[in-house]
This record gives structure tokens, sequence and C-alpha cells, in this order.
């Protein structure tokens, strides 16, 4: 295993499979280290004999090489806030093994297979959201994961926050010993934007599989013409996203009954001796030009998973060591441009993704809209009851915080480090705010997708018959959770439990 797409990560990230390493990979690695071990014994290379960043014009006694990689480790371990899930974290560790599994780091083979019994034995480092700056890598969650790695500090095992060396003790591991640059090799690089960002995309791509769902169901509820996502239609607009959504929707309404199609309107003979006409000609925006919504989010998200797959995939330490060619060459490969850029991307498609689900949602609650339904959906007394009303509001308002969120962090660098780095990626940053987007994607989608079914149970038993059987699948699996609202409860465990099974569902089309 050295490559890596977005099935590995979710096999080994988020449904804990584990992973081999075969002998040619460890043999490539310790060829590697020792390489790097003769070349650097009678040159100054950056990270091994000299200080860091701006003070690298200072060269490291000898005897001192070794400590200088502890105190890298310690005087980075310095992040804020909250710490990364474990499913992050789990990505973040594969990340950074992958990186190494290249063969150009020069770490010792020790490294490796730290990570591996990280990854064997489920524990989870204790990395902080907030940190490193994205440009010399991400210095500082990094820095967590090698501070683990050598027994220290705290990582979270068996659900619990747990001194590392208990942990270690308890499994009978033995701290890390750096070697060489491992220190270095750790910490400069895009693993933790990179993992963080390969987990995002996972997640975003189900959200979206539950966006074209629920606008298939919405525009079936409401009767609404089939031509919006017909193939003449969307032929002649030259986006294979918006093909690929009206393609989708087709197949997920296929066999609806309810859905009309335009030839039956040209064909009313009554309505051509009408002034005004009852049913509408075409749907508002939300539920008649989802294709062109939904597509630019697919092909946003396709690009996305190409960026990150390059990224995983690729050597982002400095320096960069290489046997092939008898040489250390130094430059910027930690640098997080790629990834940051495209989770602003991320962040920006999903937010819009999200104010689609909130408007066809608003769509649903206004009976003046719709003309179908009572107002908020109310099965119960109008007036008395008060349906899906207080639901709508948490929609709304974290809608607003996604698209207040979806602000681009990539342009927003700050000169640090004595002006060493003088232009970053802020990649982390823009990782962990577009998995903020994504929860509340989530959790919009959760409370739509609620509100679709209610709106279904609002039909009649007759018209019940005539929806898709894809759509009553759905409207199943939502149901196992969360029943009809007739009566006012309280619905925020209910609307936590259709989180989940949103969030869990790796298929819906």
């Amino acid at each position: 295993m050295n490559t890596l797409n977005l099935h590995h990560i979710e096999s080994v990230a988020l449904n804990r499979e584990s992973i081999h390493i075969d002998a040619q990979l460890k043999e490539k690695i310790q060829q590697s280290f020792a390489f790097l071990q003769s070349f650097s014994s009678d040159k100054i290379i950056y990270g091994i004999n000299t200080g860091f960043g701006p003070m690298a014009q200072f060269k490291i006694d000898d005897d001192k090489l070794n400590q200088l990689q502890y105190n890298l480790i310690r005087s980075h371990s310095s992040g804020t806030g909250d710490v990364l899930d474990d499913e992050s974290v789990r990505a973040v560790v594969l990340a950074r093994l992958n990186n190494f599994l290249q063969g150009n780091s020069g770490v010792s083979y020790g490294v490796i297979e730290q990570l591996m019994r990280f990854l064997d034995h489920q524990i989870y480092p204790e990395i902080y959201q907030h940190g490193g700056v994205g440009a010399s890598g991400d210095l500082v969650q990094l820095a967590h994961l090698a501070l683990n790695l050598i027994g220290e500090g705290y990582v979270r095992y068996n659900g619990q926050r747990r001194k590392t060396a208990d942990v270690f003790a308890e499994l009978h591991i033995q701290p890390l010993k750096i070697e060489l640059r491992d220190g270095l090799g750790l910490m400069n690089g895009t693993s933790c934007m990179t993992g963080i960002g390969a987990v995002n995309l996972i997640y975003a791509n189900r959200l979206l599989q539950w966006g074209v769902v629920s606008s298939s169901i919405i525009n079936e509820v409401v009767e609404a013409y089939d031509d919006s996502f017909s193939v003449g239609l969307n032929a002649v607009k030259l986006h294979s996203g918006q093909q690929e959504i009206a393609s989708q929707m087709r197949d997920f309404l296929a066999d609806s009954q309810r859905i009309r199609k335009r030839e039956e309107l040209f064909a009313d003979s009554d309505v051509l001796q009408t002034n005004e006409f009852k049913k509408k000609i075409q749907e508002y925006y939300s539920i008649r030009c989802v294709p062109q919504i939904l597509g630019p989010v697919k092909e946003t998200l396709d690009a996305a998973r190409s960026v990150v797959e390059n990224e995983l995939n690729s050597t982002n330490d400095n320096p960069i060591v290489s046997v092939e060619e008898h040489n250390v060459f130094h430059g910027g490969n930690f640098h997080g441009d790629y990834v940051s850029l495209e989770m602003d991307k991320v962040k920006i498609v999903v937010t819009k993704l999200t104010m689609l689900a909130e408007r066809q949602l608003n769509f649903l609650m206004n009976s003046k809209l719709n003309d179908y339904f009572p107002a908020f959906l109310n099965a119960g007394t109008l007036g008395f009851n008060f349906g899906i009303q207080g639901m709508q509001f948490t929609a709304t308002s974290t809608t607003a915080e996604s698209q207040m969120l979806s602000n681009p962090m990539y342009v927003h660098s700050i000169p640090n480090n004595n002006d060493n780095q003088d232009i970053v990626s802020m990649g982390t940053n823009s990782a962990v705010m577009a998995k903020k987007v994504i929860e509340n994607g989530f959790q919009v989608m959760a409370i739509h997708m609620m509100a679709i079914c209610q709106a279904i149970d609002l039909l009649s038993p007759e018209q019940r018959k005539s929806l898709s059987s894809k759509t009553m699948e759905t409207y199943a699996t939502i149901r196992a959770v969360s029943p009809m609202i007739t009566n006012d409860e309280a619905q925020f465990e209910r609307i936590n439990q259709v989180i989940q099974v949103l969030k869990n569902t790796k298929t819906v089309l």
C-alpha cells in the first residue's frame, strides 16, 4: 500500500479496517533513511544539523542532533480549541503514513511501525483544530501526532482521554526513538489538512446524494413536470455534472405516477380556453433548477477529490530525499495551497446545497407558496398545534451560519515566523471550516427530510400509492427513527437520529 483514494480512507478511517505494508516498501524506506544518514554526514542539510525556519542559519553540534528533533516536537505541541474527531484523526495518521511510504522522506522505519501501531490498536492522537498555518505544513497539529508517538501528551483510547504513557504501558508499546530528521519529517507536511479534507469529501458526497433524493421527492410530491430533469432539456447544456444530476433524478423517479408529463399540458384542450391556470406551468427555481444547481456541486466535489487524492499520494516533506538522484532537494512541498483552495470550494458548494434544501423546506412550510399542504405541514389543529414551525428556525439559522463560514480562507494569509513564512495557505483552517459547513448541511438536510416525510404523510392513501418505489424506500428509512408529527413534542433527539442515518448511509441513489 502506498496509493490511496477516498475508498481507502473510508475503509481505514471510517470503518477501521487494517492495512498491510509489503516488504518492498519497507526496503525502500530503509534505503532512503540509510542514504540520508550517509549523505548528511559531511554536509549541511536543513532540519538535520541546522535550526528550523528562520533559525536555519545556525548549525547544530553533532551531539545535539537527536535532541534537536525532540525540542522541535515539544515546542510546537501548542494547539488549542476542540480536538479532531476519531475519524479525522485516523485519516490524518493514514495520510502521514502514506506520505512516508513514497520513500522520499528519509525517516527511520520505526516511524512507520509506530504509526501502524496507532492504527492497529485504534489509538487516536489528540490533535487540535487550531494550530499550524498550513505553509510549513501542519506544524502544530502534526507536532501533537509526533508527541504521542514518543509517548507523551494525551490520546483517546477506548473512548476515553488518557495519558499516552499509560496507554503505552498497558499495550506494551515503546515510545518512538526519534532519529536523524524524524521529528521534522513527522511535522513538515500537509497530512492534517489532507486527512480532514478526505473525510470531508466522503461526507460531502453523501450529502449531495441526499440533495438529489430530497429534490426528486419534492418534485414528485407537488406533481411537477418532468422536463426540468429530462434528457431533452439537460443535454443541450454542456456540463457533465448537470447531466449526471438530471440522470439520477430520472432514475429515482422512474416508476413515479405523480410526475406530470409536459405533453399532457400540450394536449389539454381546456387549458387553451382559460385565462388563468390552476396548476403551475413552471415550478419555483428551487424545484425546477435542481440539475443546474447541484451539477456544479458535483463537479466541484469531483475536482476536489482529484486534488486531495493527489496530495495523499504525494511527498509533502521538506527537504525531499532522492536515492535515485543521490541528492536532497530543498523547497516547499509542505505548502498547502492545493488543499486549502479545494476546501474553500467545497464549503461554498455545500453551503449552496444547504441553501437549496432550506428553500425547498420553506416552500413546504408556506401554504401560500405550495398550495398543497397546511401551514408548517401541521397535521394537528391549526393555531393550537405548530407542526414543523420550530424546526424551520433551526434550519434557517444553521444555513445562515454556513453562508458566513463560506468566506474563503485561502486568501487570508498572515505572515509569521519572523516573516520566513511570509505567505501561507491556512489549509487546515479551511478544511476544519469545510467540515463544519458539511456538518451544518446534514443538520439542515435532516430537518428537510423529516418535512418531506411529513408532506408524504399528508397525502391521501391513494396519492401515496402513486409515489416512486425509491421514494417509499427513503420514506421508510427516515420513518424508522422519526415518526409523523401530529402532537407537539420535542424533536431534537429525532433530528439527531435522522442526522446519523443520513451520514451513515453510503448510497441512496
